[in-house]
């Protein structure tokens, strides 16, 4: 469905030692110099959901394959990049096409590896970025202030109901609080700053990039994030890039002997791709059958035919209903034969709305 989540930061924090983790590749450049990410590398990377693997056993499905999520490493951002400094307006330009911003910060200490600050602080560096980000929006709003102004006079009623909500906006941020904080009042509110494409209404996730040592238990900056993250509404990740670099080229029996070696239960990778679906605000719903079980994607609150045409747009048009077993029910009863014996198969019609965990079997008109 190409929902993106942009993996942005100072330069060498360990964005793209991530990204080459995530996608198991080494498509983007790991160098220690400022800029080495210049183009967006984008990956697409499958979320692991130990539902799907389940609902494949139990239906005898020769393969299971995953639901997918696009992560684009972004170059790394400077002082003044919202003026242009460094790679400003290509980094802010690329950061307002994904959906959500994955926030990388160096929370390890390395005399080998400068830092751009010269200072390790994750909070300080998460407010540079942010600053950054804010500036821009800020920007952007004055001078759409302006044409609205212009088309007030004209009694444009669009223009009328934005206004209010663009200096809401331009207050907030001149109060130094992103964009994220704006409360709408009611459903067009909502529109009108979701039309605006500000870049700080966009989701975060902080990940707290730790050396290898504090994989397992962080540190006293990663406590930081931790605690900057919930005072900001949003999530955090704590994870060793260097670590999971490595576990990414092994095989998965060794990824679990070395997992376990190191204190950990699983990958960091697997808490950040879960986090991002999570922070998109997506469910997975299944199909399955002989030839393959397959996870898939859609926002929360998507009814059937919507789901549906994930899988096909014919689906959509000649939606007829959705035979939907509940994932507990399809587990504990054996798969589809057993829910329809005991009567947990339902047959839901165009206004259902998807619930995380749904297997569902589409009824459609050719």
């Amino acid at each position: 469905m190409g929902f993106k989540c942009g993996i942005v930061g100072l330069p060498n924090v360990g964005k793209s030692t991530l990204f080459n983790a995530l996608t198991q590749t080494a498509s983007a450049a790991s160098e220690n110099y400022p800029f080495c990410t210049i183009e967006p590398n984008i990956g697409q990377v499958p979320v692991p959901d130990a539902r799907l693997h389940k609902i494949a056993k139990i239906a005898k499905s020769a393969k299971a394959i995953e639901t997918r999520l696009m992560f684009v490493d972004i170059a790394g951002l400077v002082r003044g990049a919202s003026k242009g400094e460094g790679l400003g307006n290509k980094f802010l330009g690329n950061i307002r096409e994904v959906d959500a911003i994955i926030h990388v910060l160096r929370c390890f200490e390395d005399e080998d590896v400068t830092h751009v600050e010269k200072q390790i602080s994750p909070t300080s560096d998460a407010g540079t970025v942010e600053t950054e980000l804010m500036l821009s929006d800020l920007e952007r709003l004055e001078r759409k202030k302006q044409a609205l102004i212009k088309r007030v006079r004209g009694n444009d009623k669009e223009a009328r109901a934005a206004l209010p909500v663009v200096d809401g906006l331009i207050a907030l941020l001149a109060a130094g609080k992103p964009g994220g904080f704006f409360q709408p009042k009611d459903a067009d509110e909502k529109r009108i700053v979701k039309n605006l494409q500000l870049l700080t209404t966009k989701p975060v996730l902080y990940v707290a990039n730790v050396g290898e040592q504090d994989a397992a238990a962080g540190n006293a900056y990663s406590r930081q994030v931790q605690d900057m993250a919930k005072a900001n509404g949003a999530g955090a990740v704590v994870i060793s890039a260097a670590i999971e670099a490595e576990i990414a080229l092994m095989a998965r029996a060794e990824q679990k002997e070395f997992l376990e070696a190191i204190g950990l239960t699983e990958t960091g990778l697997s808490k950040v791709i879960r986090a991002g679906h999570k922070l998109l605000d997506l469910i997975t719903f299944f199909t399955a059958g002989p030839k393959a079980a397959r996870s898939w994607t859609v926002r929360k609150g998507a009814k059937a035919p919507k789901a549906a045409g994930v899988i096909h747009g014919d689906f959509e048009k000649g939606f007829i209903r959705a035979e939907t077993i509940s994932y507990p029910d399809y587990a504990a009863l054996g798969g589809e034969q057993g829910a329809r014996d005991a009567g947990k198969m339902r047959l839901e019609g165009k206004d259902y709305v998807v619930q995380d965990g749904d297997v569902i079997h589409f009824r459609f008109a050719n």
